[in-house]
């Protein structure tokens, strides 16, 4: 691979991985499963970087990796070690407790939809993708795109009604 490339590389992914790791954690809900997404996705991107990096938007290619990484991921972690919070050294006298609960029920719920139901959710709402980009980052139509979004949207409706 060429200087140029590489740089080229360095380049795009300096600039985007940030939006990577949050696209993956909205996907994956836990931060380390999406520090390892993207890990798996720039590793794959680099050996295909010639190719990648002709592309007129990289990054929305580098997206769709991810995404497709995601659905397609069965890895489950094996180790047992449980990762610690850091301790932040300033204190608050914000109750941060309901909007923690807030965050943690959306996640709990966003986590019980099937896969593709999530990537569709994630990619509507949070990176605010039309239908035809959703579609196109998955691999199938607009349509299949809107109905799994219906679908989506109507389980966490239902849970929603569920949990009062």
């Amino acid at each position: 691979m060429t200087s140029a490339a590489t740089r080229s590389f360095d380049q795009v992914v300096r600039s985007s991985e940030r939006r990577l790791l949050r696209v993956g954690l909205m996907l994956s809900g836990n931060a380390h499963t999406a520090e390892d997404l993207v890990q798996s996705v720039l590793t794959r991107a680099h050996r295909r970087w010639d190719r990648i990096g002709g592309l007129e938007h990289p990054e929305a290619y580098l997206r769709t990796m991810l995404v497709n990484e995601f659905l397609s991921w069965r890895r489950r972690l094996k180790n047992r070690e449980l990762p610690l919070a850091e301790l932040d050294e300033t204190p608050t006298t914000e109750d941060v407790s309901s909007r923690q609960a807030e965050r943690d029920t959306a996640w709990r719920m966003l986590a019980t939809l099937p896969r593709r139901q999530r990537a569709v959710l994630v990619l509507r709402y949070y990176e605010d993708l039309p239908d035809d980009e959703i579609a196109t980052v998955l691999g199938c139509t607009a349509s299949t795109v809107r109905s799994n979004a219906a679908r989506g949207l109507a389980a966490l409706r239902a849970e929603l009604g569920a949990e009062g």
